[in-house]
């Protein structure tokens, strides 16, 4: 398989080839197709981008660019949303304060896709991540209009949070 053309069909103007080229540099997963996914992270197009974090995820051996892919959602608002789902098939168990974030502070769709990965992935629970967690939700309820909205989501972060709590001290 030659890997560069099958990059090259991930950049630039995206035709029906673009997701059979994505599904086969998936099963190649080798080091080299995630190099190569990584620096198409940061193509000049958000669709290029995008197809790329779906390879990425879709890719078995894939760990290595999962802090890539978090940069790509913090430096692409217009997208985050769309890179932000690809993250399902990453393991995500050392990265709930950043997903906890994107909870809170990501537009709504940012916000939808961090919440589903929150309560659905595994992830390694330790006090430090509560108190980091807890801080990201200080820092959010310091800085946003206390209406109703904020309301609502103030009863839910603080029932997520004392829940990890008691979890934590039942260990």
């Amino acid at each position: 398989m030659d890997i560069s053309a099958l990059v090259n069909q991930l950049s630039g103007v995206l035709d029906d080839q673009t997701y059979k080229a994505s599904d086969v540099l998936a099963k190649i997963g080798s080091e080299e197709v995630v190099l190569e996914m990584i620096k198409l992270l940061e193509h000049p197009q958000d669709d290029s981008k995008v197809m790329a974090a779906r390879t990425l995820g879709a890719i078995e051996n894939n760990q290595s660019a999962l802090d890539a892919l978090l940069q790509a959602i913090d430096n692409n608002p217009a997208i985050a949303g769309e890179l932000l789902v690809e993250l399902e098939g990453f393991d995500l168990s050392a990265k709930y304060v950043p997903i906890f974030k994107y909870s809170l502070f990501g537009n709504f769709k940012v916000a939808t896709v961090a919440q589903d990965l929150l309560d659905h992935k595994e992830f390694d629970i330790t006090p430090r991540v509560i108190k980091k967690a807890t801080k990201a939700w200080h820092h959010y309820e310091n800085n946003v209009k206390h209406d109703e909205v904020f309301e609502l989501k103030k009863v839910e972060v603080e029932e997520m949070l004392a829940d990890l709590q008691a979890f934590v001290d039942s260990e």
